[in-house]
């Protein structure tokens, strides 16, 4: 007799459904790193700014076209950089009056500062928004909830560009008044020390907050408000539901039924939201960065452009890809795992 074939589990169900959202993935990125090659390889000529620059003969334009695949079909030339990127071998860079540097050894660097600042914004403002949309829900037309509503309306309207400017502003302002009192200034406006953050741990501990606090907040002020709008539009939604209402006519506790059975379908919406907006916050880092002096991946993307390094700005615009394909499966995830209505297998 056959024994009888036993029902996948929860785990089984979980990583068939990441395997599949990664398979789906694949050709996902395939067509865009297509398109995004196909996109900088119609965008000019990179070698235009070598053609009559001094000290360059046509023998050094030949050699670095041929190096560029230029003499070949597109088509040709993506599969060979394709095949190269996939390997590990992203190229170097051809920006005039720069050494050739390795395009992986600058992405990256440059990825890992950006990502320490996104984190913190998006840390920051995950936080404070799922906290104040939740409290505006359960204290709806209070004060607090026109003041919570006043202020996400007004950060809506701003700018990435005017956040910045403002928080910096008001930075300095503040460095100022510690001047007045005889003490240190203690927020940076011009970027991370260099060098890395030096003394004992006391201090090491000022330097690093005091570099980060005021992009992170100037990153995260309007994420905050779309997460604590959409917080509470999602916690009214389910503090109005039937299973609330029941939990309210047992008896239970406000707090044990806000926080045990609303609070954690509310944040559904935010969770995904969150994860699928980090693409934004990326975007909003480009910005961010040149108002704050941080060579990140915002300074090195402005630096791509302006001197049209398509071996760089592939490699930005592929390590910017895989990120957001990442989050929108973890996003998936999250949302699988949060509401149990949503089956997995």
């Amino acid at each position: 007799m056959f024994a009888p074939e036993l029902a996948p589990t929860k785990e089984d169900n979980v990583v068939r459904y990441i395997l599949r959202r990664l398979l789906v993935s694949i050709p996902i990125l395939g067509i865009g790193s297509f398109l995004a090659y196909l996109m900088v390889a119609s965008a000019g000529d990179p070698l235009s700014g070598l053609r009559g620059r001094p000290g360059t003969t046509e023998a050094d334009i030949q050699n670095l076209a041929l190096e560029l695949g230029l003499d070949k079909p597109i088509l040709s030339r993506y599969w060979d950089w394709l095949t190269s990127f996939l390997s590990g071998d992203w190229g170097t860079s051809i920006a005039l009056g720069q050494a050739r540097a390795d395009v992986f050894d600058r992405v990256t660097t440059a990825f890992g500062t950006t990502f320490k600042l996104v984190l913190g914004a998006e840390v920051l403002a995950v936080t404070l928004g799922i906290a104040v949309g939740v409290l505006a829900a359960v204290r709806q037309y209070s004060i607090f909830d026109y003041l919570a509503t006043s202020t996400a309306f007004v950060m809506f309207s701003m700018p990435v560009f005017c956040v910045a400017i403002v928080v910096k502003t008001y930075g300095i302002q503040f460095n100022d008044v510690l001047t007045g009192l005889g003490m240190r200034r203690w927020l940076t406006t011009a970027g991370p020390p260099v060098g890395g953050f030096k003394g004992d741990v006391l201090e090491q501990f000022r330097l690093y907050t005091g570099t980060f606090l005021l992009p992170t907040i100037a990153l995260g002020a309007i994420s905050f408000a779309a997460y604590s709008r959409f917080q509470r539009a999602s916690m009214l939604e389910t503090l109005s539901s039937d299973y609330v209402r029941t939990a309210h006519a047992k008896g239970l506790r406000p707090a044990r039924v806000i926080f045990r059975h609303a609070f954690r379908n509310a944040l559904i919406p935010v969770t995904t939201l969150a994860a699928l907006n980090i693409g934004a916050v990326f975007s909003g880092a480009i910005i961010t960065e040149r108002v704050f002096g941080w060579n990140g991946m915002g300074n090195l993307l402005v630096s791509a452009v302006q001197q049209f390094d398509p071996p760089m700005l592939m490699g930005w615009l592929m390590i910017t890809a895989i990120l957001v394909v990442v989050f929108n499966l973890v996003a998936d995830i999250l949302y699988g795992i949060l509401d149990p209505r949503i089956r997995l297998g």
